[in-house]
């Protein structure tokens, strides 16, 4: 069985999709159709940039969702693939419900819009703040979280720090107040880590992130309030295969429950560690229907023997189309 994971924010770069823009007339009429819906110029943007443009959580979103479902469009039409189950980073989500038939993709491309436009506005420029925490296990990163949030009621401070994204075994990205991850980059001296977690305890490695805004924490209750009312507009249609979503690390068949699932992931957990490995106990080989590399590099971390095949050329495109044939030519054996 094959699986398609739909990257999210951090993935994009100047120049992505040209080569299927170039190459196919459904990613052409794709780029049309979404420049013709949010009234901009998406060519532009994602070819020519300028990067600082594409970085905005606003423009960011849409132009993600358009180059991974004109990838997934393009795949499918032009390859005998079959893709049995789904499941999307973040935004990656919606690209993952179009491609499932949940989403129509116009009014998804409004609604990743909107949604970039709700978080960023959710929290003031400067009072939020995302750091990278290498080398901890999911439940240390919560400890800590817990701890830090003790330590800031003891101490009279407002704030908080939330795991974000559980990335892959030893990479689980925080978010939260700027406040907070200031006092934890204060506080966490070896003395205090050990009184959190004992004498085996980790040493504390943080990588701050060049982010706009605290993204899957509650600071971001007001933009899934937005979100809650916009989606509460559309019509979610049954999945034509299983989508693993974020919130719960699984797949359902309820309209409904999508809808819920996919509200609450704004401020919720991306499990992505658990989504991973909930794709990886049916499916024996992964499309990436996006640019970049992010999703298979954290898939070998999550499980080295399941193959994630990217596609961000023309060459990379003819490799799984021999992919393809060759398994067909073993199961015709």
């Amino acid at each position: 069985m094959w699986g398609a994971i739909f990257p999210g924010q951090g993935s994009q770069s100047v120049g992505m999709g040209r080569f299927l823009y170039d190459e196919f007339s459904t990613a052409r009429q794709l780029f049309e159709e979404a420049s013709d819906t949010l009234k901009q110029d998406f060519r532009k943007l994602c070819f020519e940039g300028p990067e600082s443009d594409l970085q905005l959580t606003e423009n960011t979103q849409p132009a993600l969702l358009l180059v991974s479902t004109v990838t997934y469009r393009v795949v499918t039409n032009e390859l005998p693939l079959q893709i049995q189950k789904a499941s999307g980073h973040s935004v990656g989500e919606y690209a993952a419900l179009v491609a499932s038939g949940v989403l129509r993709f116009n009014e998804a491309l409004v609604a990743v819009r909107r949604r970039g436009q709700a978080m960023q506005a959710a929290v003031p420029v400067g009072e939020g703040a995302m750091a990278a925490i290498l080398g901890m296990s999911d439940d240390q990163v919560e400890k800590l979280c817990s701890a830090l949030g003790e330590h800031l009621q003891a101490t009279g401070q407002t704030g908080c720090l939330e795991p974000a994204n559980f990335n892959c075994p030893g990479q689980v990205v925080v978010s939260g107040s700027a406040s907070a991850l200031a006092t934890l980059k204060e506080i966490a001296t070896p003395t205090w880590l050990e009184q959190v977690f004992g004498s085996n305890a980790p040493r504390l490695k943080m990588i701050p992130l060049n982010v706009s805004a605290p993204f899957h924490c509650s600071l971001m209750k007001p933009a899934e309030d937005v979100m809650r009312e916009f989606l509460g507009s559309l019509e979610f249609q049954p999945p034509r295969f299983p989508v693993v979503q974020n919130l719960k690390a699984e797949a359902t068949s309820n309209s409904q429950l999508i809808r819920e699932w996919l509200t609450g992931q704004i401020s919720g957990t991306v499990r992505w560690t658990q989504c991973q490995q909930n794709l990886n106990l049916t499916c024996q080989q992964f499309v990436e229907m996006g640019g970049g590399k992010v999703l298979a590099g954290l898939g070998k971390k999550i499980d080295p023997t399941k193959p994630i095949h990217n596609l961000n050329s023309l060459e990379d495109l003819k490799a799984l189309e021999q992919s393809l044939k060759r398994l067909e030519t073993e199961e015709a054996q």
